[in-house]
């Protein structure tokens, strides 16, 4: 509103200075100087800092109509760059109880360095556009509906390897209050920082979206296409390019990654190594050999590199075809299945009619990216237990153990949204009634339900997954306070 404030008034300004002649529209354009003395009094003018003007009506008038004109061009250029700026710079926080967009989470990648699982949370060594070694650890947080996703299936934090390189879509802090990491300045991405460039520190550090290499090709829909591979006893490097699958007149930009004898390569239910592919004939014993752009799926991690270089990445597996992805797949699924069976599943609290004596029907909608298998055993009148949990989806309720805090029920209705729903949610809700409501469990807040068949096992969580007994975020975390002073 101020720059279209500012653009009026210079408008009117030109029009109360008479530049705009009768106020027709043909007299407000300048008008080009086709005189030979105009010309020469105008060069004159700017060599002493002001207008000679031989013919004052028509210089005065090309002089207001230029410095209008620039104005006007100005004023209409701030309004259609702060328009912009609001529209698509603007940084977004997502709003507690919502599913934000995927479209509009800040995207990066680097290489996983620490995890503290039991917090969902770690730090990842940002790629930016300088040194990469000279990058610190950024801490980040997975939202309470935050996915994981590893070989193509869903996962733990606990699932992954350290030194893998992951995709990152996060977002500012719903709630800087409650955030279990760093919170900084919302422009933080913007900043240089030295040796290691700019946008390794961004302030998006809570992820909705935390996927390896081939989960990250595999939901954009594109492959790994080797081009060469460099090869000497048994180590190597390998030029390649994302592409998408179904090709396209896009030029992908390639990459030079380094490989060793460690690799793992995966052919339909077979584990290769380097040496297999030698005796083959796939690949050179020693030196370089085309690869006609063989179509694949990398795992890509990140090893200190020498000869100078401070950007390349690592090849950790080679999946030269669809079967060996897919057995990947499975087997993190099974691995992913009986996690969450023993933890319950999560999600959030949409609504609670309350009743008398405790009793209270309760609306939550379960978190997404889960296995279908475990969403089919929320069924109509199954027998159900939910259990109020931190963002961190750690359960309240100390060493008694999930089972015994929580409200117990059954399922009254079980009910799938129609098209496309957010990621982070499943698009199932689910209608429970109990006859023992819990402090945990209010609208807006996160629990685990457990669906009452025998495929959930009821468990004794280990210390670092429950809160209680006085916990708090220093014994959770200990600081160097814990250590003796001799």
């Amino acid at each position: 509103m101020r720059v279209l404030t500012k653009v009026t008034r210079s408008v009117r300004a030109c029009r109360l200075n008479g530049a705009t002649g009768s106020g027709s529209r043909q007299d407000f354009r300048p008008k080009l100087l086709t005189s030979s003395a105009t010309a020469r009094n105008v060069s004159e003018g700017f060599k002493t800092g002001g207008f000679v003007e031989s013919h004052p009506s028509l210089t005065l008038r090309v002089s207001r109509s230029l410095r209008c004109l620039a104005a006007l061009c100005v004023g209409v250029s701030l309004f259609f760059f702060g328009a912009s700026v609001n529209a698509d710079d603007e940084p977004f926080r997502p709003k507690p109880g919502n599913f934000p967009p995927l479209e509009k989470a800040h995207s990066y990648r680097g290489e996983l360095v620490f995890v503290d699982h039991a917090n969902r949370r770690g730090s990842i060594r940002v790629q930016g556009a300088g040194k990469y070694f000279r990058n610190a650890p950024h801490p980040f947080a997975m939202l309470p509906y935050g996915i994981v996703r590893y070989h193509g299936a869903p996962a733990d934090l606990r699932d992954i390897p350290l030194g893998t390189v992951l995709h990152v879509r996060a977002f500012l802090a719903p709630d800087p209050k409650l955030s279990s990491v760093p919170v900084l300045p919302v422009n933080n991405k913007e900043k240089n920082s030295g040796y290691s460039g700019a946008g390794i520190y961004p302030a998006e550090n809570h992820v909705l979206l935390l996927e390896d290499e081939p989960s990250h090709c595999q939901r954009t829909g594109k492959v790994w296409k080797l081009k060469e591979v460099d090869l000497k006893n048994n180590q190597g490097m390998i030029v390649a390019s994302r592409e998408p699958e179904e090709g396209g007149d896009t030029e992908a930009e390639e990459e030079t990654l380094t490989f060793d004898a460690a690799i793992r390569i995966w052919r339909g239910r077979e584990r290769l190594g380097v040496e297999d592919l030698i005796a083959e004939g796939i690949w050179p014993a020693s030196g370089k050999k085309s690869l006609d752009g063989q179509a694949v799926l990398l795992g890509i991690t990140w090893k200190p590199t020498p000869d100078g270089v401070f950007t390349r990445f690592h090849i950790s597996d080679i999946w030269l075809d669809d079967a060996a992805i897919q057995r990947a797949a499975q087997n993190q699924i099974e691995t992913h299945k009986a996690f969450i069976r023993s933890r319950w599943m999560p999600a959030w609290i949409d609504a609670v009619e309350y009743g008398k004596f405790g009793h209270a029907t309760v609306t939550a909608t379960l978190f997404g990216g889960m296995d279908e298998s475990l969403y089919a055993d929320f069924k109509k009148d199954v027998s159900a237990m939910m259990n109020g949990v931190e963002n961190t989806l750690k359960h309240a309720g100390g060493n008694y153990g999930p089972e015994h805090m929580a409200s117990r029920g059954g399922i009254l209705e079980v009910t799938k949204t129609d098209g496309k729903v957010p990621l982070g949610s499943s698009g199932i809700q689910i209608r429970f009634e109990t006859d023992l409501i819990t402090e945990g469990i209010r609208p807006g807040r996160v629990v685990r339900v457990r669906p009452g068949n025998g495929n959930w096992p009821h468990v004794r969580l280990p210390r670092e997954e429950f809160i209680g007994d006085g916990n708090n975020p220093e014994a959770r975390f200990p600081t160097p306070a814990i250590f003796p002073k001799y």
